[in-house]
């Protein structure tokens, strides 16, 4: 089944600009993940393109995260430059919706880890303006804003004061990679819907990047959603895609009406996927091994793409 995906979180900046000197990794057409030639087969396509920095680069990359958060700026803006025939920047939901209606793609910007700007909630209006929509607190370090689920730790006061200036741009906060502790204080504290853009079921997968059953609820609580997160390490054991409708389906049970579930496929962002997907093209076959596993068109549409575009909606100014 071949629908419109408006797709949360993709790693397709950083790939991109790791092998920026090859001619053959555009954005247009490449050996990753995700390309626009692919994508342009589906019947519609959003895509929110992160912008990943950790402190970890410097030791990685030896090249700071500020350089690489600037790196996969221009990478982003230059693809969109180069391709205006088939996709361009949406700053609102409406952005979205008109993109679809002409035909064409769109991309939003979006922070995996805020490393990249030295965690500072003053640099977020700038970066809004920019057309940033979504921001991370972290990936899988401490930092001055929160623990991860690989360190533990809560949030921090900065990461509240980092919270309360997101949410009053208009930009919505992920919880993806942080700790469980630091997650409830999210809740907390937050005065708008929250999302976990890539991650996916801790019932169904037992793994700390993963939402428990209670975590999923209070998103729900707040208006927000869960993507689901194409890693197999976060999906199951040897993995298919019967594996990950494993995951929607728990989710379905806990929200039947399936207003909460979305895609955030991790693309580019991960070494490994599950049998039977290999990139954005995929995204048909997921839809028709759900629509085998007893989920209506609606509720495919509803996760595919009208469940995201509400949250923009409600959120982004």
């Amino acid at each position: 089944m071949n629908i419109p995906v408006f797709d949360l979180h993709c790693d397709t900046a950083l790939a991109l600009f790791e092998h920026n000197d090859r001619p053959e990794k555009q954005l247009r057409q490449n050996d990753c993940h995700i390309d626009l030639e692919r994508a342009g087969k589906l019947a519609g396509y959003c895509q929110c393109f992160a912008c990943f920095t950790t402190p970890f680069m410097q030791k990685w990359m030896n090249v700071s995260a500020e350089t690489v958060f600037e790196k996969e700026l221009e990478v982003l803006q230059k693809g969109l430059s180069e391709n205006q025939d088939l996709i361009r920047q949406a700053f609102t939901a409406a952005d979205v919706e008109e993109n679809l209606k002409n035909g064409m793609m769109s991309a939003v910007f979006t922070i995996e880890g805020p490393a990249g700007f030295g965690f500072d909630p003053a640099r977020l209006e700038a970066l809004y303006q920019q057309g940033f929509r979504i921001t991370s607190l972290g990936w899988n370090e401490q930092n001055p804003l929160a623990g991860s689920h690989v360190t533990g730790g809560g949030l921090t006061d900065l990461g509240r004061e980092y919270i309360k200036e997101a949410q009053r741009l208009g930009m919505i906060i992920d919880v993806s990679h942080i700790s469980d502790e630091a997650f409830w204080n999210i809740m907390d504290v937050t005065q708008a819907p929250v999302i976990a853009t890539h991650s996916n079921s801790r019932a169904v997968c037992n793994h700390s990047r993963n939402l428990t059953d209670d975590m999923f609820l209070a998103i729900c609580k707040t208006g927000g959603v869960a993507g689901f997160n194409m890693c197999d390490d976060f999906v199951g054991t040897a993995p298919d895609l019967n594996t990950c409708c494993d995951h929607f389906l728990h989710f379905m049970e806990l929200d039947p009406e399936g207003k909460h579930i979305a895609l955030g496929g991790d693309l580019d962002g991960v070494e490994t996927l599950p049998n039977g997907v290999t990139g954005v093209e995929s995204y048909p076959d997921l839809a028709d091994a759900l629509l085998a596993r007893g989920l209506s068109e609606e509720n495919l549409h509803n996760i595919y793409w009208k469940n995201a575009l509400g949250v923009m909606k409600r959120c982004c100014i």
